[in-house]
């Protein structure tokens, strides 16, 4: 069993999961890192830089033979998991009105973004209780990675609106039937962050920043994100279970 903390991380070959793994990396956690690609992310390089072990366990989270490997490969190679981070998510190929949208689509976004994490959370959280059989001073936390897209309305991209709500809800369920093992789970909320799936919006959000849509009048980066897992992944939420942290730059305030 391995001695340092094991955080899994899903859609960490770049952006927000890629930032997520390196900052846990160097706060002494080595990593196991998912993508649905089969490529070795670069990620994995980086992160065993930092001094961590890292394994790069292929898979679509959106399903369940793939969730499975995923939770079996990190007990064989590490027999422990202190920290999920459900962060991996698509966007819709094409953003298309809600009236009309495809099932198609609402299949896909939703599969990867609610019902993968869900089920991903499901096995993990068994696994959890029983570590805390073992080892009852330590540590375990899931982290799910949502959106402003969880309240904020995109008509032109529902299915992804609608798997960050679901999510949200998820949030609450797992750490309400969890909290009694003392396994801790949070969300946190992204607004506008730089990544691949929002360059190509980036014009249009360009604008609407500098306009005044965040009172912080930047894009987000990925880092903004990662650094909030860290404070968690250090304990320093640990009362705070079931709450939404808002990383968005103000996004969220009701301004007149």
């Amino acid at each position: 069993m391995a001695e340092r903390p094991v955080a899994i991380v899903t859609g960490a070959s770049k952006g927000i999961g890629k930032a997520i793994a390196l900052e846990l990396a160097g706060l002494g956690y080595d990593v196991v890192v998912n993508r649905a690609a089969d490529a070795v992310p670069d990620t994995k390089r980086q992160v065993e830089e930092l001094g961590a072990r890292c394994e790069f366990i292929q898979g679509d989270i959106g399903k369940a033979k793939d969730r499975k490997r995923l939770v079996e490969t990190t007990k064989k190679v590490f027999g422990r998991c202190d920290i999920l981070v459900n962060n991996a998510g698509v966007a819709p190929l094409k953003r298309l009105d809600i009236l009309e949208s495809t099932e198609e689509s609402f299949e896909r976004v939703i599969g990867t973004n609610l019902k993968g994490p869900y089920f991903l959370t499901q096995l993990v959280a068994k696994w959890m209780i029983e570590q805390r059989a073992e080892h009852p001073d330590r540590a375990l936390r899931i982290v799910n990675i949502g959106s402003v897209s969880a309240y904020a309305t995109s008509p032109a991209r529902g299915e992804y609106c609608i798997s960050k709500a679901g999510m949200r809800m998820m949030t609450r369920l797992y750490a309400d039937r969890l909290g009694e093992h003392n396994i801790i789970v949070l969300e946190i909320s992204p607004g506008i962050i730089e990544t691949d799936m929002t360059s190509a919006v980036k014009e249009k959000y360009d604008k609407l920043i500098a306009a005044g849509l965040t009172p912080i009048k930047r894009w987000g980066r990925p880092e903004d994100v990662a650094k909030v897992v860290g404070a968690i992944a250090q304990g320093k939420l640990d009362y705070s279970t079931g709450s939404v942290i808002d990383v968005d730059g103000g996004f969220h305030l009701k301004r007149l």
